[in-house]
């Protein structure tokens, strides 16, 4: 039998090259949509094409955030509203999982990651304290993430582990670009943590429940069930593998976080890539256009 990692994906000219397969799309944002700076404009106009001939769109975003706020970051990089249908992301996962825990008492949480994240967690029963006194941790991202990395966080994540303070990642990226630089996300801090025996709970890709969630609202914007599914994304450890757990299909756009690491994008650098990680993906685009 062949093995994942000995075939790569295709080279495709575009989305349009595959469409007429899938009839809905679950669509990656940071990378894909927009590069942390401004709007795609060929990734927008691929988003619109689909919708307009085949099926509804969800952003399945691993961003730490309320969907307005989402919304908001939209408007500032010139995303528009006709390109896609929903917006789902961590950030609200990971929102519901603290107001369980906040039901019955007010909840003492270190929050790790910048303020602007705050509104995932705001008008809830909890109150920002240290390690000292936290019960829990909430990872949203690092505190300056322009500067630091993971290793700036080990005397935290240390005297975290002593108190066995289980951490929520509201976002299991580990890197992401930001304009031509990457950045380190809450991931890479989280897996920092299990590092040294750390308990870490994760919200998004690749995780199943938000592509059972994801499903749930494309089926009921398209007013009928969602047979052929696409997701597509440029994370190779988030959205193709969580695509590939999940069982549908996956478009990998190699001009992404895995950029640099590529290079020049041909068949054989994509079997290297993906033999990394044992992924699937029916095809590759440098970049997502129509």
């Amino acid at each position: 039998m062949e093995t994942v990692a000995s075939v790569p994906p295709a080279l495709l000219p575009g989305l349009a090259a595959i469409a007429a397969r899938y009839d809905a799309l679950i669509c990656d944002v940071w990378g894909v949509l927009h590069n942390g700076h401004q709007a795609r404009g060929p990734a927008v106009e691929a988003l619109r094409r689909f919708r307009a001939a085949h099926g509804p769109v969800v952003l399945l975003t691993n961003a730490p955030r309320p969907v307005e706020e989402v919304k908001a970051q939209f408007v500032h990089y010139g995303v528009p509203e006709d390109a896609y249908d929903a917006i789902m992301t961590s950030g609200v996962a990971a929102r519901e999982e603290l107001s369980r825990r906040a039901q019955d008492h007010r909840l003492a949480m270190l929050h790790i990651g910048p303020e602007r994240d705050r509104g995932v967690f705001a008008g809830l029963a909890v109150d920002c304290v240290s390690a000292e006194v936290a019960e829990i941790a909430l990872c949203t991202g690092l505190y300056d993430d322009d500067t630091e990395t993971p290793e700036d966080y080990r005397a935290l994540l240390a005297a975290m582990k002593a108190r066995d303070i289980p951490m929520l990642c509201a976002n299991p990226d580990i890197m992401v670009q930001k304009g031509e630089t990457l950045i380190y996300c809450a991931g890479a801090i989280a897996r920092a943590y299990e590092a040294i025996g750390g308990q870490a709970l994760y919200f998004g890709k690749p995780h199943r429940p938000i592509y059972e969630a994801a499903m749930t609202t494309l089926a009921a914007i398209a007013g009928r069930p969602i047979r052929r599914p696409l997701a597509v994304g440029d994370g190779l450890v988030t959205d193709i593998a969580g695509a590939n757990a999940f069982g549908i299909d996956a478009l990998f756009i190699a001009d992404g976080v895995h950029g640099e690491e590529i290079g020049d994008l041909t068949a054989a650098s994509l079997a290297r890539l993906f033999a990394k990680v044992g992924a699937r993906a029916v095809g590759a685009l440098p970049a997502l256009t129509w």
